[in-house]
């Protein structure tokens, strides 16, 4: 009977030495964050996530009547992972409410805590602030006309670099480059037949924290979310040089060509310059941004293969967004959760003369009122928007939208 016990008491040991050693895995749900997945103790981590927004919209040129739209507006799913030993991570990105449906998908390598490298198609941090966030981390229901005009998407195809740096004095510093196509995502086309235009684009941005760190993710949007107790204040600026552009904002290929005498194509080199600030205290919320388009590369181009007309003076501004906008949204979110928004946008063509220029002159005015149920996870916004063009209708828009993250 005592050999029974022990051997008993042997194997019970046994099993909670093996249960203790064998590596614990683990699943979890938050809003916001998703399923998160895990392994070996935490040693690999894998996340499912995604929103929606349904939202109802109109629109109205002056002289005409209303039209009105009903749609998912954004249905986004991601997949992403980490392998910590190994110091990698990679993102699988998409929008099933698009054509193009694939966003994002790059892996990423993490030697030390102040250094990422990444890999792939990405948010390209060589445009102006707003053009950094996240679809569902915006202060109105829709990016500014500004952002949606020097740029797309905001995603590139290539190498990333990222870095941090907090000095003695508390200043953090976060210098960054890239080396992309040039095309934007998806830049290689859609067969073999849809080849490549131009170079490589080429680019880089700083970001400045003079009085500190935001509190942990309140960065990733413009609203202070967070409430910041003391005032923090982001100072950026991104410049950027694609070496041979066929495309209006340099996210695209083959939407026009020019050519040489030769009749060879040949493309002029297109620059974007962006600089902004964010500052954040106690609910408020502001954000100033500057973007400009400038070409390069200009002498002896022409618009046929037989060489026959040469581009004119200002008429690259009807190939390429050229000139500069100023954008300038304030905002205050209540300790309930509701907020206030107004965003004033002013664009100028760098050729006042030339009426077919892509960059339009423009003035926008934007009020939004939004309410957060769960932070940025569960939210309802109203934006109405009204843009006056100097020459041209003028256009006014409103939406309703509701996201929810999950």
């Amino acid at each position: 009977m005592k050999n029974l016990i022990c051997i008993s008491l042997m194997f019970c040991a046994t099993m909670l030495i093996a249960q203790e050693e064998e590596p614990k895995n683990s699943a979890d749900f938050e809003l916001g964050k998703g399923i998160t997945f895990n392994l070996n103790d935490g040693d690999y981590q894998f996340f499912m996530s995604g929103f929606i927004q349904p939202s109802i919209s109109f629109e109205k040129v002056k002289g005409s009547d209303s039209d009105y739209k009903f749609n998912s507006k954004r249905a986004f799913f991601m997949l992403g992972g980490t392998a910590v030993k190994e110091k990698i991570s990679f993102l699988v990105q998409t929008d099933f409410s698009s054509r193009d449906p694939l966003l994002d998908a790059w892996i990423a390598y993490h030697p030390f805590s102040w250094l990422s490298v990444s890999a792939g198609q990405k948010q390209n941090f060589v445009n102006n602030r707003e053009m950094l966030y996240r679809e569902d981390r915006l202060q109105f229901t829709d990016r500014s006309l500004s952002s949606r005009t020097f740029s797309n998407t905001g995603r590139e195809f290539g190498v990333f670099v990222e870095t941090n740096f907090e000095l003695a004095n508390g200043i953090i510093i976060a210098p960054k480059a890239s080396l992309t196509s040039g095309d934007g995502r998806n830049s290689f086309g859609t067969d073999s037949r849809d080849t490549d235009y131009g170079g490589v684009k080429i680019g880089g941005r700083l970001d400045v924290y003079p009085f500190g760190a935001f509190k942990p993710g309140n960065d990733l949007y413009t609203a202070d979310l967070k409430r910041e107790e003391k005032l923090k204040v982001l100072v950026g600026a991104a410049v950027s040089k694609n070496n041979g552009a066929s495309h209006p904002n340099g996210e695209g290929h083959g939407n026009f060509l020019l050519y040489d005498q030769n009749g060879q194509i040949a493309l002029p080199d297109y620059s974007q310059f962006y600089t902004d600030v964010l500052l954040k205290y106690q609910g408020f919320s502001a954000l100033l941004e500057y973007s400009n388009g400038a070409a390069s590369g200009l002498d002896r181009l022409y618009v046929d293969t037989n060489g026959s007309t040469i581009l004119a003076p200002t008429q690259i501004s009807q190939f390429l967004i050229l000139g500069d906008s100023f954008t300038a949204q304030a905002g205050y979110v209540t300790t309930g959760g509701l907020s206030f928004d107004f965003r004033y946008e002013k664009s100028r063509p760098e050729f006042d003369n030339n009426l077919d220029s892509l960059l339009a002159d423009f003035n926008n005015y934007t009020f939004g009122i939004t309410k957060y149920f769960d932070g940025n996870n569960l939210k309802l916004q109203a934006a109405i928007s009204t843009t006056d063009f100097a020459q041209g209708n003028n256009i006014t828009t409103g939406e309703l939208l509701f996201q929810i993250v999950f």
